[in-house]
């Protein structure tokens, strides 16, 4: 079937921001008196939407999850909002995609830290629609972000949708939510907890943009 639309995750996908993500992670509990490491940070949480991360390492019933969060979007935002985690090969890719179908991002993030970094960076006119932590009620792995990135999608079909992902969350998200094909860029994971995406790259660039598309 012909690609309709494409749709991206943010951290660790378009924004080469894991490794930066897990050190302010694990400051930020640090100071709460729940230490994390960099190998907890990577087996347990990356991938999950903000608050599922805050919930699951502070307890479910943290009374000061927003305040959390709040915290974590300002020390990301010094870190990138320059755009500078977004490389020029990624942008060049979604680029070429933005010229021939709707591109969309979906993420765990919240739109306060995703939309300096897409403007920063140049991307942020590209984009049809950003479905961020703000816009659902339930995270990846459930579908809800992907459903409704669906919906501002004008009706594309979930088969019609490739979807670039770097976590197992964010693949069962998509499979979920019925998505046609997903890519899994590696690097945030070890290759083989992303088997059940349809390809594994290590490189988001025109020339997979190019195949994906043709």
């Amino acid at each position: 079937m012909p690609t309709r639309a494409i749709v991206f995750d943010f951290n660790g996908t378009l924004s080469d921001d894991e490794p930066i993500l897990c050190e302010i992670f694990i400051s930020l509990f640090g100071e709460h008196g729940k230490p994390l490491s960099a190998q907890e940070y990577f087996d347990e949480l990356a991938g999950l939407s903000d608050p599922e991360i805050v919930r699951t390492w502070l307890g479910p019933d943290h009374p000061d999850v927003d305040a959390v969060i709040d915290e974590r979007v300002e020390r990301y935002r010094a870190a990138v909002a320059d755009g500078s985690s977004v490389h020029e090969h990624v942008r060049e890719a979604v680029r070429y995609a933005a010229k021939r179908v709707p591109v969309a991002i979906c993420s765990g993030a919240a739109r306060a830290e995703i939309e300096p970094v897409v403007a920063a960076s140049g991307l942020a006119p590209l984009l049809h629609a950003i479905v961020s932590s703000d816009d659902v009620e339930r995270g990846k792995p459930d579908p809800e972000g992907y459903l409704k990135a669906l919906e501002l999608l004008d009706g594309v079909a979930a088969r019609d949708v490739v979807v670039f992902e770097d976590t197992e969350a964010g693949i069962a998200s998509a499979r979920a939510a019925g998505i046609g094909r997903v890519f899994a860029l590696t690097g945030t994971l070890d290759p083989h907890r992303l088997s059940a995406a349809d390809e594994l790259i290590d490189r988001l660039d025109v020339d997979v943009m190019r195949r994906c598309l043709s």
